[in-house]
């Protein structure tokens, strides 16, 4: 009865069937997750869920572009899916990296609360796909809007490693030695004699998940302003101005500046240990503002239209 009725589903409403099931998927590698933070071992359950969340993701947009003829990034409900398959895709390639439990706790949470959000908070009018509007019907929708959620995905997941950090080993000072570009070199200082140069160094838990939260940052950063620039392009075609000060496009060049801001102590004044990983961490919130919170005031060119309450 219940598989016949899972077919029926599948059948008549397949977004909204898959998109209940990868909640219900992440519910439960939650916990699987955080038990593989204690017993501090990688979960190959966890890694496995992980791939299937995402190849539901996958079929769940996919049957959302089938049905509404246009790539499924047009309204909130596609764009958080989009987010939480962008994150699960980079939590995936961070774990080939480097294996650590810490990796699938901290991207999972943020995967479930994007899920619950789009599945039970969203109004049903946000739920459902609609014809664009003219400005919409373009080939920058997809370059456009993709790039910039993928990005929303690396600074939210290099944030949220750099928030790992403070908290791995707290009572500790904390010293980076792993370089800014993460391929494996370090500051000198006096304590290194030259025979410790030449010899291979360990580095640690926290340098490690250091080096990889600046790499998803730095490729969160790229990303992001790709998706500036083709956004102005886009505004340019679609309204003939360049830029217009919505306040979307305000504070996604607030979050390039935080960013870059970020990216300029780390290389060029060689910042180390708390302050960019204190940094960094605040920049989760600049990104969800920027995602999220200017759009439920209903006004501007992005807006949703909807505020809470």
């Amino acid at each position: 009865m219940i598989i016949d009725n899972l077919f029926k589903n599948l059948i008549y409403d397949p977004v909204s069937l898959l998109g209940i099931l990868v909640f219900y998927i992440l519910l439960v590698n939650l916990p699987i997750s955080l038990i593989a933070v204690f017993k501090k071992k990688s979960s190959f359950t966890v890694r496995l869920l992980t791939i299937l969340v995402n190849l539901f993701i996958t079929l769940q947009l996919l049957f959302r572009w089938s049905i509404s003829g246009h790539f499924p990034i047009s309204n909130l409900y596609e764009s958080l899916y989009f987010l939480t398959w962008g994150i699960s895709i980079g939590q995936l390639l961070i774990e080939r990296e480097y294996q650590s439990p810490i990796i699938p706790s901290i991207a999972i949470p943020i995967q479930l609360l994007t899920v619950a959000f789009a599945c039970f908070v969203l109004p049903e009018d946000l739920k459902l796909s609609s014809n664009l509007v003219p400005a919409l019907r373009s080939s920058w929708l997809v370059m456009h809007v993709s790039v910039v959620m993928l990005s929303y995905a690396a600074l939210i997941i290099g944030s949220l490693l750099s928030a790992s950090v403070l908290f791995i080993n707290k009572n500790k000072p904390l010293q980076i030695r792993s370089s800014s570009t993460g391929i494996g070199g370090f500051k000198i200082s006096n304590k290194y004699t030259l025979n410790d140069l030449v010899d291979s160094i360990e580095f640690s838990h926290s340098e490690e998940l250091d080096t990889l939260s600046y790499r998803s940052i730095l490729i969160g950063f790229v990303l992001l302003t790709l998706g500036l620039i083709s956004g102005a392009v886009w505004a340019n075609e679609a309204w003939g101005t360049w830029w217009s000060w919505d306040p979307k496009e305000t504070w996604a060049f607030i979050s390039w500046l935080f960013y870059a801001a970020y990216l300029h102590m780390r290389i060029s004044k060689g910042w180390q240990g708390r302050r960019p990983a204190l940094m960094a961490t605040t920049g989760f919130l600049v990104v969800l503002v920027c995602y999220l919170g200017v759009n439920f005031l209903g006004i501007g060119l992005h807006s949703y239209g909807w505020i809470f309450g």
